[in-house]
């Protein structure tokens, strides 16, 4: 039996792939437009909204979860696990806290915290703090 999701999860999906896809406004509701007949996923019902869905994994979204079982977090993926370690290293060396590289995600990125942040994204908080190291005259 097929499990049915509600407005509000289908939502979050259609806006989470929407941003993880790079999408701007335009395209995003060109698409929109042209899967369900509305230019705002919040005008959307249900199935419109499973529609839209569907036409976002087809152009390549795959979700992804952020907690493992038990709604506790999971572990980062293999590519952020090292990213991670790279900045707490970076961290370290300058006699930063951990809220400074939040900060620079939040800042570059708009994340609170870095486990939200694509490995792109974690590539730039290191180019941040190498930037800052040298500025300080250590080697990044």
């Amino acid at each position: 039996m097929k499990r049915v999701e509600s407005k509000q999860s289908l939502l979050a999906k259609v806006h989470i792939a929407r941003k993880d896809l790079g999408l701007d406004d335009e395209a995003y509701r060109s698409l929109m437009e042209r899967t369900t007949g509305h230019r705002s996923a919040a005008d959307c019902a249900v199935h419109e909204l499973a529609r839209a869905v569907a036409e976002l994994r087809r152009l390549g979204w795959t979700p992804t979860s952020k907690t493992g079982k038990g709604g506790k977090p999971g572990k980062p993926a293999k590519g952020k696990a090292a990213l991670m370690g790279k900045i707490t290293a970076l961290l370290a060396e300058g006699q930063r806290p951990d809220a400074y590289a939040e900060a620079i995600a939040r800042r570059m990125y708009r994340r609170d915290k870095l486990d939200f942040c694509t490995p792109k994204e974690l590539q730039g908080v290191i180019a941040a703090l190498s930037k800052d190291a040298k500025r300080h005259g250590r080697r990044a």
